[in-house]
């Protein structure tokens, strides 16, 4: 590590924060004009695409100083203040928000690529963490940033660490690319199907008729002998997490103690998962035996009708189960209000037709999403590793 260099991130590379709120407010945003990223825009250290919020071309050319340049890199300024995503072509000449910090790299110094990726490390990651501010919620603010020490090595060495890297997470976003066109292809293919030819000779009856629904517990979370098992237990946080539609793993486990608490059992592998509060409608197959919290909807696919079928149904129809849902605090769809909700059931030789088609489109976005899980893995161990010199490049 004698060959690198250790400096504050000010000595090489610009720190900015985004506008302040009064230079840009709620209601200045439109749909579809220059994309503004804010927190929730932020996943896996990437930077999503969307529509909302925006701003007009007016207020793009009134706030130039807060656009984003390929190859920037933008912080969450408040909450996860640990989280960072580098800036692709198509994302330049977006804006950031309030809620953001831009860090702008010196090209002849460092590398932005090889720099996004030493923000990434878990050792930076917990040291940001430790030195934000806030008694309710962690900030930083650009003095903060600035001041945060970042060792690299010379160029060369930086350019070849970030291609072996990127090289990883190029595979990875095609993949997730080829995940969206096919889930896509899927939901055309259903609604040909099942909308736009739909006969009205088919029956009218409720989604009781066509699945089994079941819900679940929260064991204890006082009683140490609950947890920590080995036995798979899921809030909807970890599908709201998810880049995919298939669940391998769990964020928290449960012992065989854990699992006598919850009324449903454990549910078989497979099975397709609803959040059924905060937010309604967020959707994944677990691919592991799971128990539930009482946040989702558990649904079975034990009445002949495929969970395909019913998944993309779910997903065309979204809006529906939305306005089955309600609440004071927050939106909550009930399984009896779930189970009741209308469906037109078309005859079982159809829906075994377009299951043969439509099956092999979500084994590949599993294999996909597999293959994802390994490249990421294979990132997370190679990162530290790069980053402190234990593996060189030249």
């Amino acid at each position: 590590m004698t060959e690198w260099k250790e400096v504050e991130l000010q000595e090489i590379a610009e720190v900015q924060t985004g506008p302040f709120g009064s230079q840009l407010k709620n209601e200045q945003y439109v749909t579809g004009g220059t994309p503004v990223v804010t927190v929730e825009h932020l996943q896996d250290f990437r930077i999503i695409d969307f529509d909302y919020p925006s701003v007009t071309e007016e207020d793009k050319n009134r706030l130039s100083k807060y656009l984003l340049k390929q190859d920037d890199i933008v912080f969450t300024r408040v909450g996860s203040v640990d989280l960072s995503a580098f800036v692709k072509k198509h994302q330049d000449g977006w804006m950031f928000s309030s809620r953001m910090l831009r860090v702008r790299a010196n090209p002849v110094e460092v590398d932005s690529r090889f720099l996004s990726y030493y923000f990434q490390q878990k050792s930076f990651r917990d040291y940001i963490l430790n030195i934000s501010v806030g008694a309710t919620m962690p900030s930083i603010n650009t003095e903060i940033l600035k001041t945060i020490p970042v060792s690299y090595p010379y160029l060369p060495e930086q350019k070849a660490i970030a291609e072996i890297l990127s090289s990883l997470d190029d595979k990875i976003d095609l993949l997730h690319r080829q995940n969206a066109t096919l889930e896509k292809m899927a939901e055309t293919l259903f609604r040909q199907w099942f909308v736009e030819e739909a006969k009205e000779e088919w029956e009218i009856g409720t989604l009781d008729e066509i699945l089994t629904v079941k819900g679940g517990t929260t064991p204890s979370t006082s009683e140490p002998a609950f947890w920590n098992g080995t036995i798979h237990w899921t809030s909807p946080r970890d599908i709201t997490n998810l880049n995919g539609i298939y669940l391998f793993d769990t964020e928290r486990k449960i012992t065989e103690l854990g699992l006598s608490k919850i009324s449903s059992g454990l549910l078989p592998k497979g099975t397709l998962l609803m959040s059924s509060r905060a937010p309604v409608g967020v959707l994944a197959f677990s691919e592991v035996p799971v128990a539930i919290n009482q946040g989702y909807i558990a649904i079975l696919d034990d009445k002949g009708y495929s969970k395909e079928f019913i998944y993309l149904w779910l997903k065309i129809n979204i809006d529906t189960v939305h306005s089955f849902s309600n609440g004071s605090t927050f939106m909550e769809v009930s399984k009896s209000a779930f189970k009741s909700i209308e469906i037109q059931i078309p005859p079982m030789s159809i829906l075994r037709e377009f299951q043969f088609i439509v099956k092999p489109y979500f084994e590949k976005i599993k294999t996909n999403q597999t293959q994802i899980r390994t490249l990421t893995a294979l990132g997370d161990t190679l990162l530290p590793k790069l980053m402190n010199g234990e593996v060189r490049v030249l």
